[in-house]
């Protein structure tokens, strides 16, 4: 790995603790529409798409409606998540300072990104946000993309770092280095470590002093 001149970072697990505003806000927004209980475990195997993809997977006879009450409950309930990771802003500002290229590629659909960005207040850090689509996952083409945008900078000088085995997976598609970020509640520390990513940290400060030490 050369030194460190872009890296792009997940929203939901790595930047914010937002899983379980998700899984509030499509509980919320679902169960009244196909009145049935749903599980936090039939939410999450419906992770990859946007939310879009999981209102469709959920509750494809009430699409629009779904989305709109989605959102509309993203943002209310956004308090029970109102700060990012501990660390997380003040490693931006580091990056800003030593001239580091900072971009977002998340599964996240672009209107929720938009409210989380909004609500940590990290909409200045970011300036390329590739976000997902209800028709499937598209990790590996946000990442494509984004590698696009930098032609002056070899891949290996381009780090991702994401809390999920998809994320190892994907990086491993286009062929940039992933630090998998182990910091979050409920992240499964073992799983990630299975797929052997070139790093692994248990916090965000750990990652920032690797990252000084890598640019």
């Amino acid at each position: 790995m050369k030194s460190i001149k872009a890296i792009v970072f997940d929203l939901d697990g790595t930047v914010g603790d937002t899983v379980p505003l998700c899984i509030k806000a499509f509980r919320k927004s679902i169960e009244p529409l196909i009145n049935q209980r749903i599980t936090d475990d039939q939410i999450k195997a419906t992770f990859g798409p946007s939310e879009e993809g999981t209102i469709l997977a959920l509750a494809p006879n009430h699409y629009e409606r779904g989305i709109t009450d989605y959102l509309n409950y993203y943002d209310s309930f956004h308090d029970i998540c109102p700060v990012p990771f501990e660390g997380i802003e003040e490693l931006l500002d580091t990056l800003k300072e030593k001239n580091i290229r900072i971009a977002m590629v998340t599964g996240k659909g672009k209107y929720s990104t938009e409210i989380s960005l909004k609500k940590f207040g990290l909409e200045k850090y970011f300036e390329i946000v590739e976000t997902g689509i209800a028709g499937g996952a598209r990790k590996p083409e946000c990442l494509q993309n984004v590698i696009n945008r930098y032609p002056d900078l070899s891949k290996n000088q381009i780090i991702y770092i994401g809390d999920a085995p998809s994320d190892i997976i994907a990086c491993r598609v286009v062929g940039i280095p992933i630090v998998a970020a182990a910091w979050a509640p409920d992240v499964e520390k073992e799983e990630l470590a299975s797929h052997n990513p070139d790093k692994i940290f248990d916090t965000v400060s750990d990652l920032k002093e690797w990252i000084l030490s890598n640019i």
